[in-house]
């Protein structure tokens, strides 16, 4: 619009040329009397100059410009209150809140959290069973969702059961968006939660929109009264137009004073409307959002609060609708969000998909072994012929008191798992669990119910503990395992644990692999009477232990990968009456004493990679040798007085240096496994023949030509058992080949 003035020139009034005027009219004929106006002898320039003139130096400013200012106000106002969409730091964190806002609003998991009624804290629903059945009978023609939400707990299982096919299951592609959006929101909280710039950047414009509004009301209410109708214009341009006193007309006047009172009002509830969000910004902190009324309503405990522009975005969310925020809440919650992966589990692992993978372990019993799952599928607890059930890398599984439902579970292992444990289910472990492996990275991980299975007979541990290990408080309390025969330690022990000595009076199996760490102090070894099996694998030892030789009862010993040189004390063995197996391999023997005849009950001998050269022939003196390894050694040569081991069935002297065989090897005629591989052999004795029993023969890595007929008459050898090269082997009859090839 323009905005113009009109002027006209103030002539100072005349007495002569009043009463001149007065004769005129006075002299003219009533008829002939013409309207006349004063006559100023201004052209239309002059006019115009005037008008500008008029219009620079005697109108008021605010009567000038009220429309720009109120244009450039209204900017101000719009740029404050759109600022924060528009700047990338904060407008890309509002977006992206809005985006999963809206995905968890609308999302089916999110109402089937919030229907579900929660059973983790099972005692407090009992208390409020009784007024829960009362709400029921007076709501029962009511809203189903009603019910849902009144019923008492021991009426859950069974509507679980019944709704399942139907209204419980989820499928699976939104299972995989709701999964999905966990992650989202475990993201994007992170990101928020770390900076405040959403906040101080409202609160700043906040501030600034109040101090506008102030300015604005103060200013235009002192100078609203200046825009006038009449305006008096006073300059000296008399020698242009012969005049120096106007009087102007400001056209817009009446105008521009309704728009500034009406422009006032408007602003004036703006004003107080800013007034109000500085009063709720600082009334309160925005940067800390409790959910404490939505763990209240939903029974979901683990929500946790929020803050920073997390916390602000949420505050501002509420004061549109709380139910938002309410919906948002269940993808903060981990409990929330491990019912989601349970159920998801429990699709991917039905309990056809859970007996597919059942197979037979080296125990005998029916196992299941599960890798690297987000939990433990509630389907397992189905398979009610499981007998063992291996775990690994699982993490937050957590053992339901449905396990009771498998009867014949004996067997567990957790290598890697973080476990939580129902109290029912551990007085079901209590009573039938038979064996335990746990493997674990620190001490402290170790399940605390392990300590309690008064019926467990067997414990295998792997992982670090302390290296002072009779100070560990962690395995103080194995006393208390009073069926326990078979305990395996796989750690960095420098001596035998008390605890292991608080179970002697009934442990008959000791399994302990020290990862290289010096074992000493082995003195307590000497209370465990009991033992029948002791291993000492890996733990540094120059000498065998003198402790050892105090356990009458020991059956089976094995000392591998130590550092054994000399085993000149082993003569102390023959009071071991009913020692079977020594098991000394991997270690550095060079030579073997002539005390070994002693060890007359042995059955079982284990001298493979060692340093041994020469065999002593009274090593053959310990005639109920069943099973004799001798491989990965220095020996050149085997005694004749081989032929003594009538009982043998097992020998095997692969990686020598063996360049004959002695005839008398042959009249061991129990054998059934024969190892001469990778030695410079050039002859096999046809009294091969007489080994009638021999079921597997290695021969590879010789300088053998050909083989003699006679491997014909050993009728147990087949293709399958007879390790030779291809070549080697078609140096027999084709009748014998195809003897050997058939079943």
């Amino acid at each position: 619009m323009q905005d113009k003035i009109i002027c006209l020139p103030q002539r100072m009034s005349m007495p002569n040329q009043t009463n001149k005027t007065e004769l005129v009219s006075s002299a003219v004929p009533q008829e002939m009397h013409e309207m006349m106006g004063l006559k100023t002898n201004l052209d239309l320039q002059q006019y115009s100059f005037i008008n500008q003139m008029c219009y620079e130096k005697a109108l008021h400013w605010y009567a000038k410009y009220f429309p720009y200012l109120v244009l450039i106000h209204t900017l101000i106002f719009m740029v404050c209150s759109n600022f924060w969409f528009k700047f990338p730091g904060s407008s890309s964190k509002i977006e992206h809140f809005i985006s999963i806002l809206g995905k968890c609003f609308d999302s089916p998991w999110t109402t089937r959290a919030l229907s579900e009624v929660s059973g983790e804290n099972p005692e407090e629903k009992d208390k409020k069973c009784s007024a829960s059945r009362a709400i029921l009978n007076v709501s029962v023609e009511g809203n189903l969702d009603d019910l849902e939400k009144t019923q008492s707990l021991k009426s859950i299982p069974e509507k679980i059961v019944v709704d399942k096919p139907t209204a419980s299951a989820l499928e699976k592609k939104e299972g995989e968006q709701a999964k999905a959006l966990f992650e989202k929101v475990k993201k994007f909280r992170l990101h928020v939660e770390e900076g405040d710039i959403l906040y101080i950047m409202y609160v700043r414009q906040t501030v600034l929109k109040v101090m506008k509004f102030l300015l604005i009301i103060a200013y235009n209410s002192a100078l609203v009264s200046e825009v006038q109708i009449t305006v008096k214009c006073n300059v000296d341009m008399q020698d242009m137009t012969g005049y120096k006193h106007f009087s102007c007309n400001h056209t817009m006047a009446h105008l521009f004073s309704k728009l500034s009172y009406c422009y006032l009002c408007f602003v004036a509830v703006y004003g107080f409307t800013c007034l109000y969000t500085s009063y709720w910004l600082f009334y309160r902190s925005l940067k800390e959002y409790s959910f404490e009324y939505v763990r209240q309503e939903t029974g979901i405990d683990d929500i946790p609060d929020v803050k920073n522009d997390f916390a602000f975005m949420l505050h501002m969310i509420d004061q549109y609708d709380p139910l938002y925020s309410k919906r948002f809440a269940v993808f903060l919650s981990e409990v929330s969000e491990n019912k989601l992966k349970q159920l998801n589990l429990n699709h991917e692992w039905t309990p056809e998909k859970l007996r597919q993978r059942l197979m037979t372990n080296h125990n005998n019993r029916l196992e299941l072994q599960l890798f690297m799952l987000s939990g433990l599928p509630d389907t397992i607890f189905e398979v009610t012929e499981l007998q063992s059930l291996k775990l690994e890398i699982i993490n937050n599984v957590t053992i339901p008191a449905s396990i009771a439902q498998l009867e014949d579970l004996q067997e567990l292992s957790l290598y890697q798992c973080y476990l939580k444990i129902h109290a029912t289910a551990t007085s079901f472990l209590k009573e039938n669990l038979k064996v335990l492996r746990v493997k674990f990275d620190d001490s402290r991980e170790l399940p605390h119910w392990l300590y309690h299975l008064r019926n467990l007979e067997e414990l295998y541990l792997i992982g670090s503990l302390s290296p002072d290990a009779s100070k560990n408080v962690v395995l103080e309390s194995l006393r208390e395992l009073k069926n326990l025969k078979t305990l395996s330690l796989k750690s960095n022990f420098t001596k035998i644990p008390q605890s292991i000595v608080d179970v002697s009076s009934h442990l008959q199996r000791l399994y302990v692999y020290n990862d290289g760490t010096k074992l000493v102090m082995l003195n307590n070894l000497k209370k465990m009477v009991n033992l029948t099996e002791l291993e000492l694998v890996h733990c540094d030892l120059e000498r065998i232990p003198h402790a050892v030789f105090s356990l009458t009862n020991l059956q089976e010993l094995d000392l591998k990968e130590n550092n054994l040189h000399s085993i000149e004390e082993i003569v102390s063995c023959q009071h071991l009456r009913k020692l079977t197996c020594l098991k000394l391999w991997h270690n550095s023997i060079c030579y073997i004493p002539e005390h070994i005849k002693k060890l007359g009950s042995l059955e079982r001998l284990y001298f493979s990679y060692n340093k041994i050269e020469i065999l002593p022939s009274h090593l053959f003196l310990c005639n109920k040798l069943r099973y004799l390894d001798l491989s990965n050694n220095d020996i050149r040569f085997i005694p004749p007085e081989i032929g003594v081991l009538q009982s043998l069935q097992y020998f095997s002297v692969t990686c020598n240096k063996i360049e004959n065989l002695p005839d008398e090897l042959f009249f061991c005629k129990k054998l059934t496994t024969l190892k001469l591989g990778k030695n410079t052999l050039s002859l096999l004795s046809p009294k091969i023949s007489y080994l009638v029993l021999l079921t597997h023969l290695e021969l590879k890595g010789n300088h053998f030509e050909l083989l003699p007929p006679e491997l014909g008459f050993c009728r147990a050898l087949k293709r399958g058992g007879l390790m030779v090269e291809d070549a080697l082997f078609e140096t027999l009859p084709s009748e014998i080949r195809d003897k050997m090839k058939t079943e």
